[in-house]
């Protein structure tokens, strides 16, 4: 079996050095479509959308977490672990979630330390868990747990791990709101570290199962929680104490998400759908805990 549950589970953490300037988060807020608001038309200049383009100005989506200074980390890194060895071609972002213990500085260096925190037998698929802990000179700064989903890899008889669906939304969302995706908005993301070919070569996509590649769930992430701050919590970042997410399908480039949200106590609940393909899950049990 290439995945080594024991093995997995008792390898030492990896820690490391990471860093991050404003240019990266620019970057990173530019491919998850920062610049302009459909919802208004607005031109690169409005003051709303500086926030996330302007050095100046610049205050950090949570979200950047998941690339900050290693790329993708608990994806792509996570199956370089002792007791995984698995194909690339089978893996799958399973699912996201991410604890902030405070707002994340423009710039910064800090210590990552990534382990294999759980692995699940789903029968026809391993779950892997890879949690990164991130922390600076003040102290800790977020915590990142990336579910891995590989096809093909479970069926040892394992633990099958807790269920993460929650009962959907009841009653009208307090707010619905559609957000295009580039065509070329893949090949800009991943220049802030996921260089997966599944979200850029379409002979690897086509290896993968998909007829053209995807985009990164961790795109489609970082675009869902901006519509959430800029249209509940006031464009306020520092709102966000914690943000989960499964991903239910994929999304390519050149659709269009639909992010529906239902306001609740200290939280707000989300759907994501493609609109072009009569409203597709994409993105479902998805919570973002707020002050």
């Amino acid at each position: 079996m290439p995945i080594d549950a024991a093995q997995a589970l008792a390898a030492e953490p990896r820690s490391g050095e990471i860093g991050w300037t404003p240019k990266d988060v620019q970057l990173y807020h530019l491919g998850i479509g920062a610049g302009t608001d459909p919802d208004k038309d607005s031109p690169a200049t409005d003051p709303d959308e500086l926030r996330y383009t302007l050095e100046s100005r610049l205050h950090v989506l949570p979200s950047f977490a998941t690339v900050a200074g290693s790329g993708s980390p608990g994806v792509i890194s996570g199956l370089s672990m002792p007791g995984v060895d698995v194909d690339l071609a089978k893996v799958l972002h399973g699912g996201q979630s991410l604890t902030l213990h405070r707002p994340i500085p423009p710039a910064g260096t800090a210590t990552a330390t990534s382990r294999i925190a759980a692995v699940y037998d789903k029968g026809k698929a391993a779950v892997l868990v890879m949690r990164t802990e991130v922390a600076d000179g003040e102290g800790p700064l977020w915590t990142n747990d990336a579910q891995i989903f590989v096809r093909g890899e479970g069926g040892w008889g394992g633990d099958r791990g807790p269920s993460a669906r929650l009962d959907p939304p009841t009653g009208d969302p307090d707010r619905t709101v559609d957000r295009p995706v580039r065509p070329d908005q893949a090949l800009l993301y991943r220049l802030s570290g996921d260089y997966n070919p599944l979200h850029a070569d379409p002979e690897f996509a086509k290896l993968a199962g998909f007829d053209r590649p995807i985009l990164h769930g961790l795109c489609t992430y970082g675009i869902t929680l901006k519509a959430v701050v800029d249209t509940l919590l006031g464009g306020d970042v520092t709102r966000v104490h914690g943000y989960r997410t499964r991903f239910a399908g994929v999304v390519f480039p050149g659709e269009t998400l639909r992010v529906r949200m239902w306001r609740e106590e200290g939280r707000v609940r989300v759907t994501v759908g493609a609109v072009e393909r009569d409203d597709a899950p994409v993105l479902a049990d998805t919570v973002v805990q707020h002050s």
